[in-house]
């Protein structure tokens, strides 16, 4: 089924005190906007429609040019303006709402995201309440709601266009905060799925300081034509027409993988410890290449907390090996394979991409301080 990404980022950021919206401020190599848009690209996510002010479109534009199948519509004055703003814009049998203050949603996320709405028709991400709540009344504590019964609600959250459509328009003059709220007011009682404590939603200043955490971003692109009869991707031999030019084994998503790693950690490129010069380096694997750079990260106290590789290619087809491509990253950097997101998607035959001329990949990474 098709499906449509839907980000929210018509936000001002007022409470955060920042000049202008807080999605554009950015917290290291991207902004919290491209952080969340870029966590919807996806080879089963045919479109991203973002909803945001005029102010801001011309600098979302400008940031978000890379993005392949993107939809800008204007934001309203309130959340509910914007959604059904960027409703009437999708074209998706499935929509995923979501909010871009939340920049940290998993791939996992977006996934069982998906999948509860194929298997229970919505999908709200939510987490069970760890704190004791109380309804309260004139600053006093009126009751004590069970706490296993309470939830916090996340975003994304999934539904049937039609059915969510359908619920918007019934909307007169009742004020939601969000989408779940909204369904099941007028259709019937979401379903909730786990979500996580890392995606954690921007609001004030302090929650855009990441206590020693850095973001890095890395990108990278090889052309064919190497006379093989593969592509190496993540480690994994992919069978194509022609290979990738290259002077290491070509494998374009680690090289912007390791960018991505060295990025965040203040140090140089790869072309600077693996310069194509050194005949050390001549059809060398990249994912020799790629321990030597988690060790470089290692001795600057940072190791990866979680990285996100996006793949833009008209060829070779690669759903079927994306499994062990985040295998094969998650074990050499440590880390479960929930916390490598790997999306995979064409040109739609644009460019030198979509004429099937090269591949080109774009790679984000969370690192966090370690003890040297």
């Amino acid at each position: 089924m098709k499906i449509t990404a839907i980000v929210l980022a018509g936000g001002a950021g007022t409470r955060a005190g920042f000049p202008k919206n807080k999605l554009l401020i950015k917290t290291g190599a991207l902004t919290p906007l491209e952080l969340s848009v870029s966590a919807f690209l996806r080879e089963d996510i045919s479109e991203i429609v973002v909803a945001l002010s005029p102010a801001d479109r011309a600098e979302a534009e400008k940031l978000l040019q890379h993005i392949p199948n993107l939809v800008l519509v204007q934001g309203g004055e309130t959340r509910t303006q914007s959604v059904k703003n960027a409703l009437s814009a999708a074209t998706g049998d499935i929509v995923l709402i979501h909010d871009g203050a939340r920049p940290f949603v998993t791939d996992k996320i977006v996934s069982d995201c998906i999948q509860s709405v194929l298997d229970f028709g919505t999908g709200i991400c939510s987490l069970p309440a760890t704190d004791t709540f109380v309804l309260a009344e004139n600053e006093r504590i009126a009751s004590v709601p069970e706490r296993s019964a309470l939830y916090s609600v996340q975003t994304p959250q999934g539904f049937f266009t039609e059915d969510i459509k359908k619920a918007y328009d019934k909307i007169e003059n009742e004020t939601f905060t969000d989408d779940s709220s909204v369904y099941a007011r007028f259709i019937a009682k979401p379903r909730l799925f786990t979500g996580d404590i890392c995606n954690r939603k921007l609001t004030y200043a302090e929650d855009f300081t990441l206590s020693g955490d850095r973001i890095g971003f890395g990108t990278d692109t090889h052309a064919f034509g190497a006379e093989r009869f593969y592509v190496t991707l993540c480690g994994v031999e992919i069978p194509s027409a022609s290979g990738l030019i290259a002077h290491s084994d070509g494998d374009v998503a680690l090289h912007a993988l390791m960018d991505a790693m060295l990025s965040a950690a203040g140090l140089r490129d790869i072309g600077y410890y693996f310069p194509d010069t050194d005949s050390r380096y001549r059809g060398a694997s990249s994912m020799n290449m790629l321990r030597y750079v988690n060790k470089l990260l290692q001795n600057e106290g940072f190791c990866v907390k979680n990285a996100s590789i996006s793949i833009q290619a008209e060829k070779p087809k690669m759903k079927n090996y994306i499994v062990k491509m985040k295998e094969n990253v998650a074990a050499l950097l440590k880390l479960p394979p929930s916390a490598v997101g790997i999306a995979a998607g064409t040109n739609e035959g644009l460019g030198y991409v979509g004429e099937g001329k090269g591949i080109t990949v774009n790679a984000t990474v969370l690192l966090k301080a370690i003890s040297k």
